[in-house]
């Protein structure tokens, strides 16, 4: 019973996460990507080209486009079709058609194209590093990843990089050099700040205590900070004196406080704090 209701909350949360997410995406795209043709990202990158050469506005074949690939995603997977991935991706889809109707737009928020280049990709990298972190995706390209992965051998990583690519040469083509050049600079720079976003969310430090009384350490961390420990013996190779190990993993808030209660309490105490964005298990994340 109490496995189901925290299961619930944690489904809510998630749903949560994914709305917020999946807006903050839609402002990206719709006043930042859109408006000054910024073509890289998948379909809305599409979008925006297919935009110039049809009699059709970058939100609505962005619909259309993510529409299809939802639909073929259903035909090749049937119910095993993530639902998660349904989700955001009508979301995403709908979102930016919406907004056109609601708040239309003519041209740029601003003359600072480089500005609008940093919202472009921070925005939409930020809300894939949420969905990347809770186990879902925007569907878009990602569908096509999916079907590629199930029928073939193709590399999905080279087969999409080279798909972004051949969208920003077209942007070159149907916009302009330097439109071409700012989705370039999109593209290359748009991975790296969701693998350094995705990092950050996921940030844990990772303590290794060496002390003489252990069980003040102990106690503060498991009652104060609500985390466990692992405890063992070690000889120091130098003194050959017994010592104590503490093995702890906090995220960044709970780190500070235990330094300090450390600090404060035993000073003599060895620490050695290591960075990582890969810790599974209770307390942290789960197996996606």
């Amino acid at each position: 019973m109490i496995h189901r209701i925290y299961k619930y909350k944690q489904q809510i949360y998630e749903y949560i996460m994914f709305t917020i997410a999946s807006i903050v995406m839609v402002i990206g795209i719709y006043f930042f990507k859109f408006p000054n043709h910024f073509s890289f990202g998948g379909v809305s990158g599409l979008s925006i080209v297919l935009s110039e050469l049809l009699p059709q506005t970058p939100g609505y074949i962005n619909l259309v486009i993510n529409i299809v690939l939802l639909i073929l995603g259903f035909v090749v997977f049937g119910k095993n079709f993530g639902v998660k991935t349904t989700y955001i991706t009508l979301l995403v889809s709908f979102g930016p058609s919406i907004l056109e109707h609601i708040q239309p737009m003519d041209g740029p928020l601003t003359n600072q194209p480089v500005l609008e280049l940093m919202f472009a990709i921070a925005l939409p990298a930020f809300a894939s590093a949420v969905f990347f972190n809770l186990g879902a995706s925007s569907g878009g390209t990602d569908i096509v990843a999916m079907i590629l992965k199930k029928y073939t051998k193709v590399d999905i990583g080279t087969a999409l990089f080279m798909s972004d690519v051949f969208i920003v040469i077209s942007a070159c083509l149907v916009f302009n050099v330097e439109t071409g050049l700012f989705s370039l600079v999109g593209l290359l720079a748009k991975s790296l700040v969701v693998d350094e976003t995705i990092e950050n969310i996921n940030l844990a430090k990772y303590f290794t205590i060496i002390c003489n009384d252990p069980e003040p350490i102990v106690n503060f961390i498991m009652k104060d900070l609500g985390k466990g420990a692992t405890v063992y013996k070690a000889v120091g190779a130098y003194g050959h004196q017994e010592k104590t190990v503490v093995l702890t993993i906090l995220k960044r808030q709970q780190a500070v406080e235990l330094k300090n209660f450390i600090r404060r309490n035993q000073p003599s105490a060895f620490i050695a704090i290591t960075n990582s964005s890969e810790i599974i298990g209770k307390g942290f994340r789960g197996y996606n």
